[in-house]
């Protein structure tokens, strides 16, 4: 929901279109509608909800969330595999520190974040955990 807020505003403001409080608003209500359903009521405080969220001080923050997941994902499948050089690299990440760009530190450690499949992995992660949930809890 965060990360369609920013895509909706920022679409907004390469238009042209004034980010005022109403308008942030109103983009922010109709989003919290979408994403928790009609059945729940809303009054017009949550219409500021996107103002205390920090995260939209700093462009796209919320899409560091989701590549985090997918590399840590992707990292601890190649650790899972018992693949003998998978340590080493790991090792070797967490030894990179900030010696260089994230993608690359990765990318040394088997994980291109440059490619699609770290998210797509971590998709069918994700998509086998709601699985579970919806076998114990339908």
């Amino acid at each position: 929901m965060f990360a369609e807020f920013e895509l909706i505003t920022h679409g907004m403001a390469e238009k042209g279109e004034p980010l005022t409080v109403e308008s942030l608003g109103k983009v922010y209500r109709d989003l919290n509608i979408k994403y928790w359903g009609t059945e729940l009521v809303f009054d017009e405080q949550v219409n500021l909800g996107w103002a205390r969220i920090p995260h939209f001080y700093r462009t796209f923050y919320v899409y560091q969330y989701a590549t985090g997941y997918s590399a840590a994902i992707a990292l601890t499948k190649r650790l899972q595999s018992g693949d003998a050089q998978a340590l080493e690299d790991y090792l070797g990440f967490l030894k990179a520190g900030s010696s260089d760009y994230s993608i690359n530190i990765l990318k040394k450690a088997g994980v291109d974040m440059s490619t699609a499949t770290p998210v797509r992995e971590a998709l069918k992660v994700f998509e086998g955990l709601v699985d579970k949930m919806e076998k114990r809890f339908m």
